[in-house]
């Protein structure tokens, strides 16, 4: 097997998120078995998808949990307990992503009972619901501004259009990983990188993509980027990507001893 064919394949990130069928599920699970550089990539791919998670977390006051839980016992009649098991798998990563959503709606639903019920005892605090209100609303924005970056981010990591490009780590960077998503046919490239050092405010990192021998600029980036950027349209051609450091703004050709990451173009 070419191991390389299959993770640019996009199948991993399937696997990931439960995509797949039984029997593709296990053809998989075979194959991760066999070949240990795919049971990295999957951690990679794994750890990828529990960033955009974090980046869409919000952490309620500590007091919320407690009000709401409390206001639920005073008006809900005796209910009967269920035990259920819950299976854990990376193949939730959406129900994950869906979950914040519902929590914050919670939340808000509580809220917004809490401050009724405040309002008819006291119409002083009607400066203090507001300034609340307003900060669930914003919190509730924050959340869906996030989960929207992350569903477009998805919708260009599993487009077939475009292909995956793998950058391994260089000499200089033997831990640093990153990925380009490149549409042949549109010219559009996205970046993401793992493992990648912060840099110096005099300093960026820049994509290079390699078209008949000679290095095209594609943009530059900082080394805080999450989830995707996009960067600057590549022509056909390209045969290889790598990153480079650089002074700030870039510059028109690369410096070959700073290189960080590079990796070839492999099309399905």
């Amino acid at each position: 097997m070419n191991t390389e064919e299959y993770i640019s394949s996009g199948i991993l990130e399937s696997y990931a998120m439960g995509e797949l069928s039984v029997q593709e599920r296990d053809e998989v699970e075979k194959n991760l078995a066999q070949y240990p550089e795919l049971r990295i990539e999957l951690r990679r791919i794994e750890e990828v998808q529990e960033r955009f998670l974090k980046h869409a977390a919000i952490k309620p006051r500590t007091d919320v949990k407690i009000r709401l839980f409390e206001t639920i016992d005073r008006h809900t009649p005796t209910a009967k307990t269920v035990s259920m098991a819950a299976e854990a798998s990376t193949a939730g990563f959406w129900k994950y992503a869906a979950a914040a959503s519902i929590a914050v709606a919670l939340v808000s639903s509580y809220m917004a009972f809490d401050y009724h019920r405040k309002w008819e005892h006291s119409e002083n605090s009607l400066s203090e619901l507001i300034a609340q209100n307003r900060r669930v609303a914003q919190d509730y924005n924050t959340v869906n501004q996030r989960l929207d970056k992350i569903e477009s981010d998805l919708k260009v990591i599993d487009n077939p259009a475009f292909t995956r490009v793998v950058m391994k780590g260089t000499p200089n960077a033997p831990q640093a990983t990153a990925y380009v998503y490149w549409n042949e046919t549109s010219k559009e490239v996205y970046m993401s990188i793992q493992n990648m050092k912060q840099l110096s405010k005099d300093n960026q990192y820049q994509l290079w993509a390699i078209i008949d021998g000679k290095p095209v600029d594609a943009g530059v980036f900082d080394g805080d980027l999450a989830g995707l950027l996009k960067m600057k349209e590549v022509t056909k051609g390209a045969a290889t990507f790598a990153v480079t450091v650089e002074p700030r703004g870039g510059k028109p050709s690369p410096s070959l001893e700073t290189m960080q990451v590079v990796g070839n173009v492999v099309k399905g």
